[in-house]
């Protein structure tokens, strides 16, 4: 038999660390990658992030909304990543 968890942890506080890994990892690649290597290496950011995603949201341990918070997380995190690619692509347009 199966007991109820008394206080489960809050299933936000992942999605929220994935958002934040995905903020500093796309703010890096921006600072220290060469402006022609930006887009492949977002790319192996995100594929980091879509790992990460999983492996947090499992550590998590509840399957009620497993998918939601999974598609949450990185769907956040490929928006995040595209507003700051964009924001280096125009930092790049303008100097």
């Amino acid at each position: 038999m199966s007991e109820p968890a008394l206080a489960p942890r809050n299933a936000f506080v992942g999605v929220l660390v994935v958002w934040a890994v995905a903020f500093v990892a796309s703010i890096a690649v921006g600072i220290f990658v060469p402006e022609e290597w930006r887009v492949p290496w977002l790319l192996v950011a995100f594929g980091g992030i879509v790992l990460l995603s999983f492996a947090v949201q499992l550590w998590y341990g509840r399957t009620q909304g497993f998918i939601f918070r999974v598609s949450g997380s990185t769907i956040g995190a490929l928006l995040l990543m595209g507003v700051i690619s964009v924001g280096f692509g125009l930092a790049a347009l303008v100097t």
